[in-house]
């Protein structure tokens, strides 16, 4: 009797010393927030649940040592599990998906990253490992179950994995049809359960292509003809004939636009554009990025369609066929190309460049980087652009190039020689450091306009300066927030500082302003070839001509929120845009008031799966744009 009870006490304490250690982790190093008093019963009880039900499996074995080494190694698995998604929490506040797992070739290329997001505390994980192990190597521990034990330790387990799935059904309805969203999954059923639904998702999306055929694309073509302006604006063909030259500035917010930090301006070169009478200045252009980040922020801009909630469109459909802003140019006789000091695998940009009509890209090979003019991801960007020039002029006109900075990049490292402002100080050094490295940023871009001036190049061209994606994570909210002299970090100020800065540069245009229409990357590739003319009618694309009037008045972010003339949506909350102030809870439940965002809502939903619907089955394949 003593050995079935001390076994079961170590079936049962394996189970609790797991548990618990995953909530402490769900609660304190991923900072889950949670909204109601379900929330944080159903986060205590899934981990709980979770470990028991995988280690009910022991007492499967009649082998002594196989029960033990199942505790011992389900252990040591699951630790790795979490270990990684929290490392990777850390950096992107997301989750780790089944596409990303194709996307280990990225990983030697993060070197300092990671190390910058490893904790010496995280050594404490690794406590209730180290006892299991321990006590899982005395054969005492282990028992004989005889067959209806057995039925009833694999019986209990079910029962209570679905209970947690009811909870969470009541807790958060149509749960699993909100998979963009995987902290409110996490919340409710667990990581692991997490896991097993993204392997289920993701084998059937794998599936999309094999059984799509073109009669899908009928209502998606009915659906962009509804939201496409047909306006003829001023700016139709403002630039026609000249050169692109588009810089995508990595982690480039847009609060840091005409603001101060240590009584220092922190952009003086971008603050003198919003001015410049050739510069048009987007004020509330929003970033549509998602686990993919700069490749994604690269799909939206060179094909108006949406990247993909899980993984990254360059890795899991690289060999799709779209019809690319980069052959569209090329078409029309421009040369295409990409300049940036990385390695050319990186975000799989070999393959997915050469598929959407690049014709070089000019990788970390085709430059000359050291010790000295490198820090954190490579090459600086002021050497990055000063040994860009050569190339640049050696090219082809009219040509579309594409730049894309590496020094403003997370962990935000730079040396004090190339500091022009000092770090700020608040308890984050994430933010702290960030302000240096946009400042060198900044200085960059005013070197690149001066070489090109210098190089003949600047009145022959139009210069497009966007920001990728955020820099500073929900992980840093606190210090953020003290920043900007706020108490917290609303959701609603959340998706305001998704915003990130567009720049479209026309020199000796004269009729450059601030603009404050509601925008996004979505739209830039629309806006692009209107001003240099070129006209696809029966290309199929999301987004809108930035200069047109008649938009649709709406930017869907990738995880099903939105930004309107009027509204804002996120997290089942409808604000008021100006005001912020809330209108409804999104919920229906309890609220006699309507949801004035209800109609946006269900055409950003459409919007987004219609996108989904063209990435997944490769239904360009089936269609001829040229006709």
């Amino acid at each position: 009797m003593n050995r079935k009870r001390d076994g079961q006490s170590l079936f049962v304490l394996a189970s609790l010393l797991f548990g618990i250690k995953t909530y402490m982790m769900y609660r304190f190093m991923f900072g889950l927030q949670l909204d109601n008093g379900l929330e944080e019963i159903l986060l205590f009880i899934n981990p709980l649940v979770s470990a028991y039900l995988v280690f009910s499996l022991s007492v499967l074995f009649e082998a002594k040592k196989r029960q033990m080494a199942l505790i011992r190694y389900a252990t040591i698995i699951g630790t790795l599990i979490l270990y990684f998604n929290l490392v990777f929490y850390r950096s992107f506040t997301d989750f780790i998906t089944i596409p990303q797992l194709f996307q280990l070739s990225n990983m030697g290329d993060l070197g300092s990253s990671i190390l910058s997001l490893m904790k010496p505390y995280d050594l404490l994980l690794i406590l209730d490992v180290g006892l299991i192990w321990f006590l899982s190597r005395n054969e005492k521990m282990a028992v004989s179950f005889n067959k209806k034990e057995k039925t009833t330790a694999i019986a209990v387990a079910i029962m209570l994995l679905f209970g947690n799935l009811i909870l969470a059904e009541i807790e958060r309805p149509q749960l699993f049809t909100r998979g963009f969203d995987r902290q409110y999954i996490i919340k409710n059923v667990g990581l692991f359960n997490y896991h097993i639904y993204d392997v289920i998702v993701n084998s059937k999306v794998s599936s999309q292509r094999v059984f799509a055929d073109k009669s899908e694309l009928s209502d998606i073509k009915d659906y962009v003809e509804t939201i496409r302006t047909d306006e003829k604006t001023d700016m139709l063909g403002a630039a026609k004939g000249k050169n692109v030259i588009f810089i995508s500035s990595e982690s480039m917010q847009n609060f840091v636009i005409n603001r101060e930090v240590n009584g220092q301006e922190i952009t003086p070169f971008l603050n003198s554009l919003v001015e410049d009478e050739d510069t048009f200045y987007f004020e509330n252009f929003y970033q549509q990025t998602m686990q993919g980040r700069t490749s994604d922020s690269e799909f939206l801009v060179e094909n108006s369609l949406y990247p993909l909630p899980r993984g990254a469109v360059f890795f899991t459909n690289g060999q799709n066929k779209y019809n690319a802003m980069p052959q569209l140019l090329k078409d029309q006789g421009y040369y295409t190309s990409v300049f940036h000091a990385n390695n050319k695998s990186f975000w799989n940009r070999n393959q997915m460049y050469d598929n959407i009509g690049y014709d070089y890209f000019y990788g970390q090979d085709s430059y000359q980087i050291t010790e000295q003019n490198s820090v954190g991801w490579g090459l600086k960007d002021k050497a990055f652009f000063k040994q860009s020039i050569k190339y640049l002029q050696s090219l082809d006109q009219p040509f579309y190039t594409k730049f894309i900075s590496l020094t403003n990049h997370f962990p935000f490292e730079l040396g004090e020689e190339d500091r022009s402002i000092e770090p700020y100080d608040s308890g984050s050094k994430t933010l702290n450091n960030y302000f240096p490295t946009v400042r060198y940023a900044d200085e960059a871009f005013e070197q690149f306009f001066n070489q090109l001036k210098d190089a003949g190049l600047y009145e022959d061209s139009i210069i497009v300066i966007m920001g990728d994606h955020y820099g500073i994570s929900e992980n840093h909210y606190n210090a953020l927030s003290g920043y900007l002299g706020k108490d917290e970090i609303t959701p609603y100020d959340d998706i305001n500082l998704q915003r990130v800065p567009l720049f479209i540069h026309i020199p000796g245009s004269g009729k450059g302003k601030v603009m404050s229409e509601v925008a996004g990357q979505i739209d830039v590739k629309p806006t692009l070839l209107n001003l240099l003319g070129v006209e696809n009618r029966n290309d199929i694309y999301f987004g809108n001509d930035l200069f047109a009037k008649d938009r649709k008045g709406y930017v869907a972010l990738r995880n099903g929120d939105f930004v309107s003339d009027d509204y804002i949506s996120t997290a089942g909350i409808c604000y008021d845009r100006e005001s912020g102030e809330p209108l409804s809870d999104g919920s229906g439940i309890g609220d006699s008031r309507e949801n004035p965002c209800q109609p946006i809502q269900e055409k950003v939903k459409k919007e987004l799966s219609y996108s989904d619907s063209i990435i997944y089955g490769d239904l360009f394949r089936f269609t001829n744009f040229e006709e």
